[in-house]
């Protein structure tokens, strides 16, 4: 089953049960997937669609540190409840020893040897690892490789 079929499933699922945030997060998730549709021209691949659900965590992420900052409580706990909701639908994410084993065979591929050639491991690596991997901490793992 598709990302998109799951998504639509699942609303219908969250409307049966009365679930309201998970109801409303993915009714915004599908409307960022039609947005970004609409700005393509063209309907989203499911890598497409794992990219604008990997942006929307990033902005409940960056939100619930303005939240927590400010010691907003009950933003926060709906923040993490969105986030989770959201993470949900994300592939399963590599671990730093699964993404170093992979940098290295990147690393050897490309022959790099040195700092300077981070942009050419970096843009091997990142189609690799899309949807399961944080581009800071794949880019932790290249520096610490190369240096």
């Amino acid at each position: 089953m598709g990302l998109l079929d799951r998504l639509n499933d699942d609303l219908k699922q969250a409307m049966k049960e009365k679930q309201k945030v998970r109801l409303s997060v993915i009714r915004m998730v599908k409307s960022a997937v039609k947005n970004r549709e609409i700005e393509l021209g063209h309907p989203l691949s499911e890598d497409d669609v794992i990219g604008v659900i990997q942006k929307e965590v990033k902005q409940r992420k960056d939100s619930l540190q303005a939240f927590q900052d400010a010691n907003r409580t009950d933003l926060a706990e709906t923040a993490e409840e969105e986030i989770a909701i959201l993470e949900s639908y994300l592939p399963e994410p590599f671990t730093e020893d699964e993404l170093r084993a992979l940098a290295s065979e990147v690393v050897e591929r490309v022959g790099a040897s040195s700092k300077s050639d981070m942009g050419k491991v970096m843009a091997e690596l990142m189609p690799l690892v899309r949807g399961r991997a944080d581009g800071r901490l794949v880019q932790q793992v290249v520096q610490r490789l190369l240096s």
